[in-house]
């Protein structure tokens, strides 16, 4: 059989099947040029790790260096399919660069030292700020791609042992909307949804999805479907034109930052028509009758004026949508990076509930994640939130977190919502936050205004350490850094999207003195003498096994139980979804089957927030409107973005990621064939766009904002007019390692503002006022200007801040104080 060009066909070739039946096994295998699969010593098991599928696979290993990796044909994920990230991947685990000592910074230099040194530097500094400053002094942030047990060590001793709410993850950039979309709908985090819902659905509907690029091999799932008998009808929203639009029945392409309408929209229709289950809303949900009334005032045609979508094309979507037998709809990037971020996606949940479309088989929700542990960032509270999914705000759920820890409750901080990062890096700003503690990931390439975080990483006020692979862009930055293993190098268990448990063990040693992770934070714990209320070590393990032991007992009774799952039982075989106990020994694959949620007052993660300012809903409220712990059903009115087109600034830039990268390069830039793939940043705009501003393919370009500057490539792609695309993933470094000139290769998040979503506080990447001028020509000379105004001829009004809005609307269309595709982490 020839073999497949996997960066030129990344989704492999096509197995077709039809409704209803078992997805084909294809087994997807990459080995090192010169080795066959008989030369291979070991094939040790683990699951993907540069996106956040979860796509099981082997590790190949010959004289004790990984050589390639192969898809497990039994995982029920991906049924032995790989993607290129998979693939090819890898190959950065041996890059010549890794970081193999601790650094500390000396004389303005950063110097080899050894472990004791560094350890010991941070527990001084740690001891002496909370002598002075208490425990607000001292933040951490880390990763999507550590282990349930890291997360789960890190934040018992942030929260339990240091005292600080300054705890987050760089989830916050990716998914903090879907957790808080699961909770604001159904009272608590968890997807109602499993990827073999996309065996059985007959509409899959993608909101803000680029599942191609962002997920491959559940694409292939999907392209496999519709290549077979009864594919399912595709609903695509995004404005761009990407392969899922291009396969989509409708391809809804709606301006930046008005999903909330487009939503609201889709929801008249539904309404209006009566395509709803009255008996389940009934039975099973509170809040209709609000949103009943809020989506009147979302006709198509007004709907049509806001987002500048064919009313038509509206119609025919929610059409699509209403006549549904079985209803898949996923969420991500394009709706959680932009403006209303948790309104949009709630809404998303809404079509799903008025509907009566969960619980059964192609009936779900997948409120996607961004990284391959984002999942497990969330339960282990390593993202602010609290273990095992307990409410902040109920001191009962405290009370029985203190009894896990054996502290006294009063020493979890539970006096304000968690800290998320935008307001650490403000708290850093202002000098509150002295010591910042930056785990895997790559805040200096990653975060909005880029240049205003540098300048808040480089304070001579705010030490810095940075737990890491590579010496990233932040590590430069920091006062110690602190050689990390990574995957392949350890071992622990990580959770996808559909909240399926897999084992990655160790399959060779790290390089040079780096240490698992796992490892320097229960040193860290063990230096700095946290202890119990009783005198003994709060960290009580001391290897992944025992730490899944502990984290397993704290999520005993809580929706993500894990009190089934064992590392044997793990060992061999598929991914396990929680929850898994006495109850459901071999997991659940669908949750809230029998109408019921994990919403009840007594036992909900959070009493939810308003849609639309972020403000606590109060305890009493919440038991008020839902005593019975109902699905809860809310509406939300659109409110236009804080950053609109002006004449200076006449499009809006849209940031994310794309197939090849990960993140911010740190892995995927050193892996050969990705870097190859995709070596550079570039631009995408409309054929339109093009025309008016005389530029050409291949064009060199400057993209600006009222920010900064980035210099690219022209591509002209099929995006909606008045809008650019700019991938996130390209910063200051070469892939040789050596940085580039002051001002070349600047990252896409130079551009982007400082605001964010009012309920997950999610940084909005998607809505920035920008403008392109043409810098010099490619291979062919550039068109000339059609129009010397400056935007495309009719595309912008005389008031920007209420284009499309009526005028009902547009008098709520008010700045807030607070403002302030994708997340970065240097894994």
């Amino acid at each position: 059989m020839a073999r497949i060009d996997r960066i030129a066909e990344p989704w492999g070739t096509r197995t077709p099947y039809g409704s209803g039946g078992d997805w084909p096994v294809r087994v997807d295998t990459h080995l090192a040029e010169g080795v066959a699969p008989e030369d291979v010593d070991r094939w040790v098991q683990t699951a993907s790790l540069l996106h956040s599928n979860g796509d099981a696979m082997d590790i190949a290993v010959k004289d004790n260096r990984i050589v390639g990796v192969r898809g497990r044909a039994v995982d029920r994920v991906n049924h032995g399919r790989l993607g290129p990230k998979d693939l090819y991947g890898w190959q950065a685990n041996a890059s010549p660069d890794r970081l193999t000592k601790p650094l500390i910074r000396e004389g303005g230099k950063l110097v080899e030292t050894d472990w004791d040194t560094a350890m010991q530097r941070i527990v001084d500094k740690s001891k002496a700020l909370l002598a002075e400053q208490g425990p607000s002094a001292l933040g951490f942030y880390t990763t999507g791609q550590l282990f349930s047990e890291e997360y789960y060590t890190l934040g018992t001793l942030a929260h339990g042992g240091i005292g600080t709410n300054h705890v987050d993850g760089n989830t916050r950039l990716c998914t903090a909307t879907a957790g808080e979309a699961l909770k604001e709908s159904f009272g608590c985090d968890g997807q109602p949804g499993s990827y073999t819902d996309v065996d059985h659905a007959d509409v899959i509907a993608l909101y803000g999805h680029n599942v191609a690029e962002t997920q491959t091999v559940l694409w292939t799932r999907m392209l496999d479907r519709l290549a077979g008998p009864n594919p399912p009808k595709i609903i695509c929203v995004d404005p761009r034109m990407t392969p899922v639009a291009r396969a989509a029945t409708v391809h809804l392409a709606p301006r930046p930052g008005t999903n909330v309408a487009l939503m609201n929209g889709i929801l008249h229709e539904i309404i209006t028509n009566g395509w709803v289950d009255q008996e389940y809303i009934q039975a099973h949900t509170v809040g209709y009758s609000e949103l009943e009334d809020e989506v009147k005032n979302y006709p198509p045609a007004l709907v049509a004026e806001i987002c500048g979508v064919p009313a038509e094309q509206i119609t025919e979507a929610a059409g699509i949508i209403g006549h549904a037998e079985r209803l898949l709809s996923t969420v991500l990037q394009g709706f959680y990076q932009s403006n209303q971020a948790t309104a949009a996606a709630v809404q998303v949940n809404n079509v799903n509930i008025i509907r009566g479309m969960l619980g059964r088989p192609g009936c779900g929700i997948l409120q996607m994640n961004g990284q391959p542990t984002a999942e497990n960032t969330r339960e282990c509270g390593a993202d602010g939130d609290l273990a095992a999914f307990r409410n902040w705000s109920n001191d009962a759920h405290i009370q029985d977190l203190a009894r896990v820890w054996n502290v006294d409750p009063m020493s979890i901080p539970h006096y304000s919502p968690p800290t998320h990062v935008m307001q650490m890096m403000r708290y850093a700003e202002d000098g509150s936050i002295r010591m910042l503690w930056v785990s895997g990931t790559n805040p200096a390439v990653s975060l909005p205004e880029l240049a205003r975080i540098r300048g808040i990483l480089e304070q001579d006020r705010l030490f810095l350490v940075v737990q890491d692979i590579f010496l990233s862009e932040t590590a430069q930055l920091a006062d110690v850094v602190l050689p990390a293993a990574t995957w392949g190098e350890k071992t622990g268990t990580f959770t996808n999207v559909d909240r399926t448990v897999h084992l990655s063990e160790k399959a060779v040693d790290p390089p040079g003195e780096a240490r698992p992770d796992l490892e320097i934070f229960i040193d860290y714990a063990h230096r700095m003498g946290l202890q119990d209320k009783d005198g003994q070590p709060l960290i009580k393990w001391h290897d992944p096994e025992s730490a899944f032991e502990a984290w397993k007992e704290c999520t005993r009774g809580r929706p993500c139980d894990y009190t089934g799952i064992t590392y044997d039982k793990l060992r061999g075989g598929s991914g396990i979804q929680w929850p898994c106990n006495e109850e459901n020994p071999d997991g659940t694959e669908r949750i809230y089957a029998d109408g019921k949620f994990w919403a009840h007052p007594e036992y909900c993660e959070t009493y939810g927030r308003d849609l639309i300012t972020g403000a606590p809903v109060e305890p009493t409220e919440y038991k008020a409107l839902n005593p019975e712990g109902k699905a809860i059903i809310k509406a939300a009115a659109y409110m236009p973005p804080h950053e609109l087109p002006s004449q200076d600034f006449p499009l809006q830039l849209i940031t994310g990621r794309t197939l090849y990268q990960f993140h911010t390069r740190t892995k995927t830039g050193r892996a050969p064939e990705l870097q190859a793939a995709a070596p550079d940043v570039w631009v995408e705009l409309s054929a339109d766009d093009a025309g008016a501003y005389g530029i050409a393919e291949g064009d060199l370009a400057e993209v600006e904002t009222p920010r900064g500057s980035v210099r690219a490539k022209v591509r002209i792609s099929g995006i909606r007019n008045g809008v650019l695309f700019l991938p996130f993933h390209y910063g200051y470094w070469d892939t040789d390692g050596g940085h580039r000139p002051d001002g070349a290769g600047r990252a896409a998040n130079e551009l982007t503002i400082t605001d964010w979503d009012a309920a997950s506080k999610q940084p909005i990447f998607k809505t920035a006022a920008a403008r392109i001028t043409r810098v010099s020509g490619g291979d062919g000379p550039a068109p000339a200007p059609t129009t010397t105004a400056s935007a495309p001829a009719g595309y912008f009004p005389e008031d920007a801040r209420t284009k499309g809005i009526p005028t009902a609307l547009a008098d709520e269309a008010t700045e807030t104080d607070e403002a302030t595709e994708t997340a970065g982490g240097a894994r």
